[in-house]
């Protein structure tokens, strides 16, 4: 049986994932730095990491016996693109409103 592969989507769908991306941005952790943060075990952190990696959103490298965790942001144009359609959906239906009620005054 072949593993699940995450997306981009998938991956930020859970709210202490999207926290671990955060912390990540701000800057290279261990899997126990990580763990610190949140009032779970490192292998619920250790679950969430890869499936932060099958998304290509962190990245890992060994510093001696040590797994450092940073983030891939790249990855996330996927997801900037996406959003950039409603974006701009949102931008036109402001700008009617912002003309009906100047047109009201």
């Amino acid at each position: 049986m072949s593993a699940e592969k995450h997306d981009v989507f998938q991956a930020i769908a859970d709210p202490t994932r999207r926290e671990v991306l955060r912390l990540l941005g701000e800057k290279e952790l261990s899997i126990t730095q990580i763990s610190d943060h949140f009032p779970m075990t490192r292998t619920a952190v250790s679950k969430h990491l890869k499936i932060l990696s099958e998304a290509k959103l962190v990245k890992s490298e060994k510093h001696g016996r040590a797994k450092i965790y940073y983030l891939h942001a790249e990855s996330l144009q996927e997801l900037k693109d996406w959003l950039e359609y409603f974006e701009r959906f949102w931008e036109n239906k402001l700008l009617k409103l912002k003309h009906q009620v100047e047109k009201d005054d």
